[in-house]
């Protein structure tokens, strides 16, 4: 079983909105910070989001921030990513990941020991 599965990616317009999806085990929803990551063609991984394991904090990549919502659903152990007012240079392939660190300092990112499999989000200009 995976500990995290992605859904939700696809293509969508410039200006447009998606909503990410990730679902993570019973074992890693309980005892790890959920976040997400994206890596472009070419590009390295970076951090975009995440969201603190006790009390649910988000912290966003200065880069999404006021534009990517993340929240969760306990119930069923999800971790959502609302993005909106897309534009051509988020596309990448996004992954969820889970960590026991997230840091602030020099900048927000957080330490994955988990991943996802990862889901394409294409944005066309």
């Amino acid at each position: 079983q995976d500990e995290l599965v992605e859904s939700g990616g696809g293509l969508v317009q410039a200006g447009g909105s998606l909503r990410l999806s990730c679902e993570a085990s019973v074992i890693t929803y309980s005892n790890y910070h959920i976040g997400w990551f994206r890596q472009a063609p070419g590009k390295e991984r970076e951090f975009v989001a995440a969201i603190s394991r006790a009390v649910g904090t988000p912290h966003y990549a200065d880069s999404v921030k006021g534009r990517f919502t993340i929240s969760r659903d306990d119930i069923n152990r999800r971790v959502y990513l609302q993005m909106s007012s897309l534009k051509p240079e988020d596309t990448a392939v996004y992954y969820c990941a889970a960590g026991s660190t997230i840091t602030t300092i020099p900048s927000r990112d957080m330490t994955a020991s988990a991943w996802g499999r990862g889901t394409q989000v294409t944005v066309s200009s």
